[in-house]
């Protein structure tokens, strides 16, 4: 089976750099929408069975134009929701996303690890995890679903479960707004078959400088 995990577009919080994980979160910005309506035709050569989003307001927007387009009405599960912030929810400053950064990919050392107010890495995984596997069960080993989520949630759990990169990779490499995750396998056997550093609908659509903390190297967001 098919992931293909797609991070949602740009936010008015992902302008001013803002750790907002919580329900219902911030909405699309124009380029956001754009990024999103670029999807169906990034997309149409794929077969999709599925679409699942998050409940932040954010993924579901992003994800309307393909499930228009589609006929398809996405499930909602709050499983693959952003990694809570916790205490630092919607600070934009350097010492909070530092700490948020540092937290979530201090995770490469010990999943148990908890962001002061928020989860453990396990944690995270394990409700992610949760999700794949309801997917799973579902579409059987030849379908292929759309998640739309987020960056940090995405690029941790294809760290932590697909078999060729780990955490390391992940902090090192960018996911914009809607740029894609490929991956195939099943449950307990995923691998990583491409990571796109470019939003779905090209490069033009891209704006690295107002992606967020979740989407941004590790090095890039320390240095905010």
């Amino acid at each position: 089976m098919r992931l293909l995990l797609v991070r949602h577009g740009q936010t008015t919080s992902n302008v001013g750099h803002h750790l907002d994980t919580a329900e219902p979160g911030a909405d699309l910005t124009d380029l956001g929408r754009a990024q999103a309506a670029a999807i169906p035709a990034a997309l149409a050569e794929e077969s999709i069975d599925l679409m699942v989003v998050s409940n932040l307001v954010r993924t579901q927007q992003t994800a309307a134009p393909l499930a228009a387009s589609l006929g398809l009405s996405p499930w909602v599960r709050p499983g693959i929701r952003e990694i809570s912030a916790g205490d630092y929810e919607m600070r934009n400053d350097h010492e909070a996303i530092e700490a948020y950064v540092e937290g979530v990919f201090g995770w490469a050392r010990d999943l148990d690890l908890r962001l002061a107010g928020g989860e453990t890495g396990r944690e995270v995984v394990e409700r992610f995890d949760e999700v794949v596997d309801e997917v799973a069960a579902h579409l059987g080993e030849d379908g292929t679903a759309v998640l739309v989520s987020h960056g940090a949630i995405i690029r941790v759990w294809a760290g932590v479960r697909t078999s060729e990169i780990d955490l390391r990779y992940a902090a090192d490499h960018w996911v914009p707004n809607t740029a894609m995750l490929t991956v195939t396998g099943r449950p307990g056997d995923w691998h990583l078959e491409s990571w796109l550093e470019d939003p779905l609908g090209g490069r033009d659509l891209g704006d690295r400088e107002h992606t967020g903390p979740g989407g941004e190297t590790e090095a890039a967001a320390e240095a905010e």
